[in-house]
This record gives structure tokens, sequence and C-alpha cells, in this order.
């Protein structure tokens, strides 16, 4: 369990960061970036349970929950290492990439097939999954460039790609199971 008695450590002051195995790095680095963009994608999420039915809210909720155990894998290091370490390491796993999968496959056979691609909005919550979504796209092109440098967690990556194919899922869902979506429409304002 953690506890957090102070909130503020002055260690961060000079531009570094402390990772899950306890090695610093630049707040900059591109472990940094992939994890905190994975926590701003969760405050996103934050935001669209906001206008969410209960059954959406209780999906995003555990969307929440596994963005946190992404973050997690992302800001630990050394995954060959995993079983030196002091306690369990939190790692990402294929069930939570399945669960997306059944509740995709699940909206999707509500959904008409797409004509036409669509434009991010129609209802608030629709609006919202389009954001999550786009910030899901880019949390993963950010752990795909870090899985070019350093050792990363391959179903995290896999995780990411089907949480923005969910959003987009249940962006049209919200959109009156797709009744409602705006089309794109081609050279329209030529």
């Amino acid at each position: 369990m953690v506890v957090l008695n102070k909130i503020y450590t002055k260690t961060g002051d000079a531009g570094e960061t402390a990772l899950g195995n306890g090695s610093r790095v630049a707040k900059h680095s591109a472990r940094v970036t992939a994890y905190g963009t994975v926590d701003e994608l969760n405050a996103t999420v934050g935001m669209a349970r906001l206008h969410a039915t209960a059954e959406i809210a209780a999906q995003l909720s555990a969307i929440q929950n596994d963005l946190f155990d992404l973050g997690a894998d992302l800001c630990r290091p050394d995954m060959e290492k995993d079983a030196d370490a002091p306690y369990p390491v939190l790692r990402m796993v294929e069930s939570q990439v399945h669960r997306l999968e059944t509740e995709i496959d699940a909206m999707n056979a509500q959904l008409e097939p797409l004509r036409s691609f669509i434009l991010p909005g129609g209802s608030a919550l629709s609006a919202h999954l389009h954001l999550c979504r786009t910030v899901a796209r880019r949390a993963e092109r950010l752990s795909v460039e870090l899985a070019s440098m350093e050792s990363v967690n391959d179903i995290g990556v896999k995780y990411l790609n089907r949480l923005s194919d969910w959003f987009f899922v249940a962006a049209r869902m919200a959109n009156d199971a797709g009744k409602s979506d705006v089309l794109w429409v081609p050279g329209a304002n030529r």
C-alpha cells in the first residue's frame, strides 16, 4: 500500500525524478514522458466519466485503474531484473487487453458499419472519449518510441493500441449507437 504523508519532497527541484527502481532520470526523459502522458490520459478519462452512464462509467473506472498499472509498469525499467526486486513488480498482463477486446466487440455489435470517417463530437461524452482516444494514441507513440531505446513491456503498448480503439467505439455508442455521429464530408468547404 502506498502511504503519502508529504506531497512535496523537493527531490525533483533540479529537474530529475525517481523511477520505480529508485534510479534517477531527467524529467524530460523518454520514459517519464511516456508514463506522464499515460497520467494525462487518465485525467482525460476522469473528465469523460463526468458525462458517462453508469455502465460506461464503470468501464472507464476500470480503465483508469489499468492506466495506473500501466504508469507503474512504465516507470520501472529493467524488466529482466524484476525477479530481483524486493517486492512484486506490477506489469500489465494479457487479461487487461482481452477485457478491452471483449468490451469493444460487445459495443461494436450494436453499431452499423461506418460508411464515412467521423468527426470528433456529437454528444459531450463522445467528444470527451475522442479526446481520450487521441491522448491514448500519443501515449502509444511515446511508448513505442521508448521501446526503441529501452526495454518496455510489450503488453502495455498493446493495451494502449486497443484502448484507443475502445475509445473510438465507445464514442460512437455515446452518439446514440452511431446514429448521431458527425460525418466527415470530404472537401465540403472548398
